[in-house]
């Protein structure tokens, strides 16, 4: 989970964003109990953030009026952008990024115009991202580290969780991360191997960054090489899929997956798709949210991970 610092000041940015918020909203905005927010109000309060109370059904939280920090200024369309990949964020599976995406989100309102305000509301209520979930992290801050470390081309180290050969230390240069069928990887080169690797964030724990920095490779693209390994692993599934449609119309898609645009062939009866996956039971899935026929070539096991959906679906009705 993240600090509490990072939750106080995503509790004093809501404050700010609203005229009064209850207790509860703000307990659930972020992902702590009331006992919880009344010890963060009091933190603001020791740091002299002038914060009123009001009990009561009506009640709950409010800053001295006239009281604001200095607000950071987007234009209309940086709001919209920004507002949208937090909406993305959201379903990514960071639970310990929950405060800083409610404290970002909160500093955005506070800035907007009352236009705005309620455009970019209106996104959050009405527009849903749909993206598969996210494993569990042994590591909360496994991405940041990573990530940062990519940045500043430093060498990082790690406890990898293998599930064939337990739990080994690793030492790599990472050169880049790449959130891809509901997992994160991070890419780059492993010293223990001597070669380039890829490794899931949900297999990770204790990442450390180290005082070696490294060279990156120029041109270097960590999700095409996360797909070239994908699809020569012995593990992997080969797929082949007749899609009942066309070029166009798979384009405009908003479930198109980008990375498969190279593998669809022409076939009379519409476009022959043959790609690899590391999940059937997810690949199952994504077919579902098709709005096209399609037909299962290949392989047995795709169509079995079909049928348990469809009748996970069906019990639920």
């Amino acid at each position: 989970m993240s600090g509490p610092t990072t939750r106080v000041l995503a509790a004093l940015e809501l404050l700010q964003s609203h005229r009064q918020i209850s207790g509860a909203e703000l307990a659930e905005r972020l992902e702590v109990d009331r006992r919880t927010v009344r010890r963060y109000i009091a933190v603001l309060e020791e740091l002299g953030i002038p914060v009123t109370t009001e009990q009561g059904r009506y009640g709950g939280y409010s800053l001295v009026a006239g009281f604001k920090l200095p607000p950071m200024m987007f234009t209309d369309e940086e709001t919209l952008a920004i507002a949208l990949g937090l909406l993305a964020a959201r379903q990514l599976g960071l639970a310990a990024y929950a405060p800083a995406i409610a404290g970002v989100e909160a500093k955005l309102e506070r800035v907007m115009p009352d236009n705005l305000k309620r455009r970019v509301r209106a996104v959050r209520d009405t527009t849903r991202v749909i993206l598969p979930r996210g494993e569990p992290s042994l590591d909360d801050h496994a991405l940041l580290t990573l990530t940062s470390a990519a940045e500043d081309s430093q060498r990082v180290a790690f406890r990898y969780h293998s599930p064939d050969r337990g739990m080994i230390d690793r030492i790599i240069d990472p050169y880049g991360v790449v959130f891809r069928q509901g997992r994160w990887y991070v890419i780059g080169f492993c010293h223990l191997r001597q070669a380039m690797r890829s490794f899931r964030l949900d297999r990770i724990d204790q990442v450390q960054a180290c005082p070696e920095t490294f060279r990156r490779p120029a041109d270097f693209d960590p999700a095409t090489f996360l797909q070239d390994s994908l699809s020569s692993w012995g593990q992997d599934h080969e797929v082949s899929v007749l899609l009942h449609t066309d070029r166009r119309t798979l384009s405009a898609l908003g479930t198109f997956i980008p990375e498969c645009s190279g593998q669809f062939e022409a076939h009379e009866d519409g476009l022959l798709m043959n790609t690899y996956t590391d999940s059937l039971e997810w690949f199952a899935w994504w077919l579902s949210q098709l709005p096209v026929r399609f037909t299962i070539l290949a392989p047995e096991g795709l169509k079995e991970a079909l049928r348990r959906h469809a009748q996970t679906l069906l019990a639920a009705c």
